[in-house]
């Protein structure tokens, strides 16, 4: 299962952590669609914000674990905004495959 934390600070979103796979085993097709559709709208965001807006965000990428961090939350709302929404609605369609947490620190 592909695990998504959205994090958030004074009602603003500020990035997103994803862990693990959305397969079984190396015959799961379903689940290899899944992880392409997450993995390819994870880094279409994290783009985007990057060299479209020019954030200086923080990203850091390893075997099934991306952590991106925003530098401007504010500009950057619409892009994450959506994001999230679209994660969230494949793990409607998908709920045995992808798990999304908000987080927020209200401290901040």
């Amino acid at each position: 299962m592909t695990q998504i934390i959205f994090f958030s600070e004074n009602s603003l979103l500020t990035g997103f952590k994803m862990t693990g796979h959305s397969t079984e085993d190396s015959d799961d097709i379903e689940g290899k669609l899944v992880c392409a559709a997450i993995s390819s709208a994870a880094y279409m965001t994290a783009n985007t914000i990057t060299d479209i807006l020019k954030d200086n965000s923080e990203i850091d990428v390893s075997d099934a674990e991306m952590q991106f961090t925003v530098n401007n939350a504010k500009e950057c709302q619409t892009i994450l905004s959506g994001f999230k929404l679209h994660i969230t609605e494949l793990a409607k369609e998908y709920p045995n495959r992808i798990k999304v947490i908000n987080w927020r620190n209200n401290n901040a």
